[in-house]
């Protein structure tokens, strides 16, 4: 029996004010597409914008425990910052994701950061400001606030990324590592990747969407079992307790843009040994590589792949129902009769995460045409081919077996 405090959760999006999201990124469109996910917990994300700080404050209500609500989803108060400096004689670009627990702290925060980059160009501001300066501001407005560093693999702006970012954690923060304790590990990594680092093995590692459209939240997430409660949400985060942080929702890692290296305007799509092999250069061009995120893990790795840490929070591969349905019809995601299938099943079963993780294959068959009850349940099985993305370019995923494909088109002769 599922408990009742159990609740799915996104903690990092992007508002209408950020750079390349949807106009729709607005409070109204979030709540109704957390509806149709079957998200409890949504990150407002972008709080460092003006124009957005006064709307989520016109329209959110404190729930007195540090979390907001809307239209009955849930809020919790975040902005991502993109801290550029140098330090050791290099060029550093690290995004991280701040939380705070209410309007006063974030009015603290924003009226500290302003010093340091111009809060209204864009809902994730780029700030000459250290991450250890950014630590200290952020603890300084409120100690229950905390930091996140988003994306930690991707490249260009994240923690370890191969083009900007560092080799441990210390070497970023510095004394205040201590007081980070959870890390994002993005769209191109999963857990099991990250399990390679015995470095990481104190941290909750969590997941997010990253999200610039509505249709995307929950592409990755988090299922927790504690009380709807930012207290209660930091507490279980700290301690990493497997018993109120059940498991992760995941892409799979090969999807992400950045999981392999390679460069996009050559068309050149390598591994890491086959990188290694060229000397991380490109045979086409003559310039360096973009170094993917299964590259930087190999490099900083100090386990074999399939180590497995004691007390680590499991997680689910799983592919968006669009992409699925998409995948089935032989169509673009956005087509029309993929959106209405999409909200089809979606009223039928409550929400997607119900269809993509629990209702059971019988039940499908009742509501969907056979070729998507497998597809579905491949999915669930870990049973897809993926050529992975590299340097930006999402890697493109094959739900069906060629066996099945071929039945399919049989059955569609009668």
């Amino acid at each position: 029996m599922q408990n009742k405090d159990m609740f799915i959760a996104d903690l990092h999006i992007h508002s209408k004010y950020s750079r390349a999201t949807s106009k729709e990124m607005d409070l109204e469109h979030l709540a109704e597409w957390a509806k149709l996910k079957g998200i409890a917990l949504l990150a407002t994300a972008d709080f460092t914008h003006h124009l957005w700080l006064q709307e989520l404050k016109s329209k959110l209500k404190p729930k007195g425990n540090g979390l907001f609500s809307y239209q009955d989803t849930n809020f919790i108060l975040s902005a991502e910052v993109s801290n550029i400096y140098s330090k050791g004689g290099r060029g550093r670009r690290v995004h991280n994701v701040i939380f705070a627990p209410d309007f006063e702290t974030v009015e603290r925060i924003n009226d500290e950061l302003a010093g340091f980059g111009n809060l209204s160009s864009d809902g994730r501001p780029m700030l000459g400001l250290d991450c250890t300066s950014l630590i200290e501001i952020v603890l300084g407005a409120n100690p229950d606030c905390f930091i996140v560093p988003a994306h930690v693999w991707t490249p260009w702006y994240s923690l370890f990324g191969a083009n900007s970012g560092f080799d441990t954690i210390e070497e970023c923060f510095g004394k205040y590592a201590k007081d980070i304790y959870a890390l994002e590990t993005g769209l191109s990594s999963d857990p099991a990747m990250n399990w390679r680092l015995s470095a990481l093995d104190r941290f909750s590692l969590i997941s997010n969407s990253d999200a610039h459209s509505p249709s995307r939240i929950g592409r990755e997430a988090n299922v927790f079992d504690c009380a709807m409660d930012y207290y209660q949400i930091l507490d279980t985060l700290k301690k990493k307790d497997k018993k109120r942080f059940l498991y992760t929702v995941e892409f799979f890692p090969e999807e992400g843009k950045y999981h392999y290296d390679g460069h996009r305007n050559c068309n050149i799509l390598y591994s890491p040994q086959e990188s290694k092999k060229k000397n991380n250069i490109c045979p086409v061009c003559g310039k360096p590589l973009t170094i993917g995120v299964m590259h930087r893990v190999e490099q900083l790795g100090d386990r074999a792949k399939g180590f497995v840490p004691e007390g680590a929070i499991p997680f689910k591969n799983l592919i968006p129902l669009d992409e699925i349905i998409a995948e089935s019809k032989g169509m673009g995601k956005a087509s029309q009769a993929v959106g209405q299938e999409y909200r089809l099943l979606v009223n039928r079963f409550n929400n997607e995460f119900e269809i993509l993780l629990k209702v059971a294959e019988k039940e499908l068959a009742q509501a969907c045409a056979p070729r998507l009850v497998q597809g579905i349940m491949n999915v669930r099985a870990g049973r897809v081919k993926i050529t992975p993305g590299f340097d930006g370019v999402y890697g493109k995923i094959d739900i069906f077996g060629e066996g099945e494909q071929k039945k399919e088109e049989q059955l569609s002769f009668f």
